[in-house]
């Protein structure tokens, strides 16, 4: 039970430190307005158009697609560094991991989350 009290101290600290670093500096910053702070930035120059719309949602989805698949990949360079010491088990657990990721893929691909329209 003393590990979840821990936990729970934890939780409660990072909640405090968030709330702190979130709400200092509405209290503390400068408030002094006005009009070019208030214009939108470009690069220096002058806006010649406003962001019109939203952006499409497919744009996210193969972002997120990218970062999974990403991350996943990561994993293939400690295994290829260390692939003689794991011998036929690291291959077959290599194997294994990377059938997910190719069924991952084919089921996004399935679902026309690859299709940009």
């Amino acid at each position: 039970m003393i590990e979840y009290i821990a936990l729970l101290f934890a939780f409660l600290i990072a909640g405090a430190v968030a709330f702190l670093l979130m709400s200092l500096p509405g209290i503390l910053g400068p408030k002094n307005p006005n009009p070019t702070k208030s214009k939108p930035f470009e690069c220096g120059e002058e806006p010649f158009s406003f962001p019109h719309g939203e952006s499409s949602v497919h744009f996210y989805i193969v972002a997120m697609l990218f970062i999974v698949f990403d991350v996943e990949l990561v994993f293939l360079f400690p295994w290829a560094v260390n692939f003689k010491e794991m011998g036929l088990f690291g291959l077959l657990e290599m194997a294994f991991f990377l059938g997910f990721v190719v069924l991952g893929y084919l089921y996004a691909w399935k679902k026309g989350a690859l299709e940009w329209e």
